[in-house]
């Protein structure tokens, strides 16, 4: 299998070539920020992988849409802009788009969404996520997918987030979603929802120990997604997690 890789100077892209190279697939093409792609290179490729800048997403995505090639994004922090021209190119192409691609990571977001569901208001939610002091955008994409989970079970919508706390906030309500994004250090990526209820409280956690964890899912989507109908795919659909 040959994969075009965008982003591969970063710290996901080099991940992604030793996976690729552990899973048997070949990066044939590879590219960074302000390296601009041609058709021909894309069309020589069965899928690409996107882990570079939410900024070069789309144009990638577009010459993806004209030569019919499958694409993975791992990169966040899209704008709405941004969102609409990756939504349109995935109208002629598969898209598997996920702000996570470990395995575990996903179980978690099947859990949280049945935890929610079967959890009422009384259990508040809270979600922290922390990663290295390298990352720019916050909250995180899995942190923003855990928040979409909580939210569509509960029937509410985005203005029920609380992004951090300072001086005289008032009391908590029982909608209300906490969101808080620590930064420092090289941590990899930890996410933790925090349902707290009147004399007990769940928490589901997973840590990421290693980069490799989100290489070998992006590799395996890869794989996955060629063949596939137009549009946009969760990993949930690439694990089967939504069977």
């Amino acid at each position: 299998m040959k994969i075009l890789l965008n982003g591969y100077k970063g710290r996901m892209g080099q991940a992604i070539v030793a996976a690729a190279e552990n899973a048997g697939a070949e990066i044939a093409a590879k590219s960074d920020v302000g390296e601009p792609w041609t058709r021909e290179q894309v069309a020589a490729c069965d899928a690409a992988v996107d882990f570079s800048f939410h900024e070069a997403t789309p144009a990638l995505a577009e010459i993806c849409a004209e030569t019919g090639t499958p694409l993975v994004i791992g990169t966040t922090g899209h704008t709405p802009e941004e969102r609409a021209r990756i939504e349109a190119a995935a109208k002629k192409i598969p898209v598997v788009w996920a702000g996570n691609y470990s395995v575990g990571v996903n179980v978690l977001n099947w859990l949280v969404g049945k935890a929610a569901a079967l959890l009422d208001s009384s259990f508040q939610v809270e979600v922290v996520e922390m990663h290295h002091r390298h990352k720019k955008d916050a909250p995180s994409g899995t942190a923003a997918k855990l928040i979409s989970l909580v939210e569509n079970a509960r029937g509410l919508d985005a203005s029920a987030e609380r992004h951090g706390r300072v001086g005289l906030v008032g009391e908590r309500s029982r909608d209300e979603i906490g969101v808080h994004s620590l930064r420092g250090g090289s941590v990899v990526g930890d996410h933790t929802v925090i349902f707290a209820g009147e004399g007990e409280r769940v928490e589901l956690t997973h840590k990421a120990e290693s980069r490799a964890i989100f290489a070998n899912g992006a590799v395996h989507a890869a794989g996955w997604v060629v063949g596939k109908a137009p549009g946009i795919y969760g990993m949930e659909a690439v694990l089967g997690l939504d069977a």
